[in-house]
């Protein structure tokens, strides 16, 4: 039988929202321990998109400076008609918007996000780290959580903290409600020089080019140094009943036809996206709790959704402030300090959840939908944030 460690909180992921997390508590004098699955500390995928609400948060923790030395201060975000090239609307992100919301709007490499959160991590005293570890037992005995790993370590807190992403062992622990929903939209995504891309505006932009059952997405990131593109289409080889993970559908090929009849900057633009993976996009409805009894959740555990409000990484930043504020003073009852947590957050969360799948069939529309969305967009000033102010205003 393996000995069992013993801390006050474990957080089982460290990807941004648990080591957000870890430093949020740490901050009000709490010892964490972090169990991460991987060997190390690390972000696939390419780009993140960091709102108002999610810089607060960073401001907050002290991380505000080093996250914007490798970022880009977009000056405008603007929508295209991906068949037509045509301009929908634009949003600026100068003075005005700034003082809306008390930040700016930055684009940044998950990466660099992700290294800036370690190494803070690493410079505390009171934030324990750990790799290779992988959760596969929950079990509350008492006043402790049992944490049993897949090559048997063994670890038990009074207060365990999920964020380990989509697929959790913590979830199934808190609701067992089973696999995520996967959308049928998949996405291409890449990082490339920025010499080598194309249609890249003057000024640092992030154009978001529509189009029926397909989007693509684009914005310099490290320091302008690289663009970033995502391509996302709904697949029309996905049904019920098909695979997931299977590799039949939402394939390069299928890619390259969805993409073949749009504007000619859209279609050149594609052909330069990283083939060598694809990823299914997964997300769930929002949960009636986040919490069982001594373990709770946040991030992509508590609320996956898709990516059309850009919003997954900006609300697990602000999950791990909330939670961090809800458990400051240690002689507040774990259970009063949860509920706290979920009253303060599940409902934004779960409206962001929502919405994003709301503004995925928006983007992705066609016919009437495509027509009345465009005469909406054509009427947005640059300066009318109206839609997006209970998102950036954030809950935290």
């Amino acid at each position: 039988m393996s000995s069992t460690s013993s801390a006050p909180v474990i957080i089982v992921g460290g990807g941004i929202g648990g080591l957000a997390t870890a430093l949020s508590l740490a901050s009000r004098g709490r010892r964490v321990h972090v169990l991460e699955r991987a060997p190390e500390f690390t972000e696939i995928g390419a780009g993140i998109q960091l709102a108002p609400n999610a810089l607060r948060v960073l401001s907050e923790l002290g991380l505000l400076e080093p996250t914007l030395s490798e970022a880009v201060q977009p000056v405008r975000a603007v929508m295209m008609e991906a068949r037509t090239g045509e301009r929908l609307a634009g949003m600026d992100f100068g003075e005005q918007f700034r003082t809306t919301f008390g930040a700016p709007y930055v684009v940044t490499h998950r990466s660099d996000l992700l290294t800036v959160l370690l190494k803070a991590c690493l410079a505390s005293d009171l934030i324990t780290l750990e790799n290779s570890r992988r959760v596969v037992i929950l079990k509350e005995r008492g006043d402790e959580v049992l944490i049993v790993c897949e090559d048997g370590s063994r670890y038990s807190a009074p207060l365990v903290i999920g964020a380990d992403g989509l697929r959790s062992a913590c979830r199934e622990y808190v609701l067992d409600d089973g696999p995520p929903v996967c959308s049928g939209d998949v996405a291409y995504r890449g990082a490339l020089p920025i010499a080598l891309a194309q249609s890249v505006s003057d000024e640092p932009t992030i154009t978001w080019w529509v189009g029926p059952k397909v989007h693509l997405i684009q914005y310099p990131v490290r320091g302008g140094n690289l663009f970033n593109q995502v391509g996302v289409f709904t697949s029309d080889a996905y049904r019920d009943g098909v695979d997931p993970a299977s590799q039949e559908w939402g394939t390069p090929e299928e890619l390259d036809e969805r993409f073949s009849d749009l504007d000619d900057r859209v279609r050149s633009s594609a052909a330069l996206l990283n083939r060598d993976r694809r990823w299914a996009l997964f997300d769930r409805p929002p949960a009636a709790t986040w919490t069982k009894g001594r373990v709770t959740l946040i991030g992509d555990a508590a609320h996956p959704m898709l990516q059309y409000l850009a919003q997954g990484g900006c609300q697990a930043l602000e999950d791990a402030f909330t939670l961090g504020a809800c458990l400051a003073d240690p002689t507040v009852d774990v259970a009063d300090a949860l509920s706290r947590y979920e009253s303060m957050r599940r409902p934004q969360a779960g409206l962001a959840q929502t919405w994003a799948r709301r503004v995925g069939d928006i983007v992705h529309g066609d016919g009437l939908l495509a027509i009345l969305r465009n005469a909406l967009l054509h009427q947005l000033k640059a300066d009318d944030f109206r839609y997006v102010d209970w998102l950036y205003q954030g809950s935290s």
